[in-house]
């Protein structure tokens, strides 16, 4: 163990190395390197949230589009047979939609001579960052004057 004597005018007295309180220089520099590497992993789940709200809010803008779509087809009653499309901008993002109404044609359906039943299919596609996203929703309507 390694003490020191000093001099005083009170008389002597004796300090030991493990008394005295301070940190090294590389404890400190291994908390900044684990603080800094913390920080950093904390900065990029961060930014990796921004990107997830951001795919989600356009997501649910998409959503409610083409539901907005099959609203606006099943709003007239029956709907006929016919394909529209079209495009829409919202909040700096260009949405281009289609909605097709088709006939729906299952085996099952012509054994029980079923007629009346259509298919509205929504598709809905967007450009996010290099790449193409694409959304489709559908739903099927009976004529009200089936059996």
């Amino acid at each position: 163990m390694s003490e020191r004597a000093t001099g005083s005018k009170a008389g002597w007295t004796t300090n030991s190395r493990k008394q005295a309180g301070a940190f090294t220089f590389v404890e400190v520099a291994v908390a900044l390197v684990i603080a800094s590497i913390s920080l950093l992993t904390l900065l990029r789940l961060h930014l990796l949230s921004i990107r997830m709200v951001d795919r989600a809010q356009i997501t649910t803008q998409a959503v409610l589009l083409a539901d907005e779509k099959i609203a606006e087809t099943l709003a007239g009653g029956y709907p006929d047979q016919a394909s529209k499309s079209g495009r829409v901008e919202k909040n700096g993002l260009t949405l281009n939609w289609r909605a097709q109404v088709a006939d729906l044609q299952l085996p099952q359906l012509g054994e029980a001579h079923v007629t009346g039943l259509r298919k509205i299919v929504v598709d809905v596609n967007w450009k996010q960052g290099a790449t193409g996203r694409q959304l489709q929703m559908s739903t099927y309507v009976a004529d009200g004057k089936l059996p």
